[in-house]
């Protein structure tokens, strides 16, 4: 299995209408992009694997944490693979210098990020906003991650990811 799976894949930077709006103002930040269509109800990863033999370890799963210190918060995203899972208590808490750390609830990263749940990404995330990307996504060379909506997936290179501007390469799993 690869990344690609069995999907037709479009340059995103021609398909707008199939981005979250964030995502499309920004997507020339990821040149390698390119965005395919897939059934919303499939957006979950493992069903997305299975349906469009989408390789599980070129996928990646982008969570929205919040990090609290005294009366600050701060939001993160926190890019793993899918066979993988974010150390969030220890590694990203002392990173962010959190005292307590958690997963943002839905109703907030969906607001704050102004993409859908099941479809958040690292590209078009509020300016200022840490990403943190494990190293082993960018190990992974192309990867399937959300395009800010659940009726598509992009495909892009992770160096990619890891380039954009508040990008930092972590080993991020447990």
């Amino acid at each position: 299995m690869s990344a690609a799976g069995n999907l037709t894949w479009t340059p995103a930077a021609e398909a707008p209408d199939l981005l979250a709006p964030p995502v499309s103002g920004v997507i020339e930040r990821v040149p390698s992009a390119r965005v395919a269509r897939i059934d919303p109800e499939l957006a979950d990863t493992a069903a997305f694997c299975e349906a469009y033999e989408s390789s599980p370890e070129h996928s990646a799963n982008c969570v929205v944490v919040a990090g609290r210190r005294g009366g600050q918060t701060t939001h993160a995203a926190v890019l793993v693979l899918a066979t993988d899972r974010a150390d969030i208590n220890n590694v990203v808490r002392r990173h962010l210098d959190a005292r307590k750390i958690s997963f943002a609830p839905m109703d907030q990263a969906v607001e704050l990020t102004g993409m859908e749940y099941g479809g958040i990404t690292p590209v078009g995330l509020p300016d200022g906003w840490p990403v943190l990307v494990d190293v082993d996504v960018v190990a992974a060379g192309e990867v399937v991650i959300g395009s800010g909506v659940r009726d598509s997936k992009l495909l892009v290179d992770a160096a990619e990811l890891a380039a954009l501007p508040s990008a930092e390469v972590l080993a991020l799993t447990l």
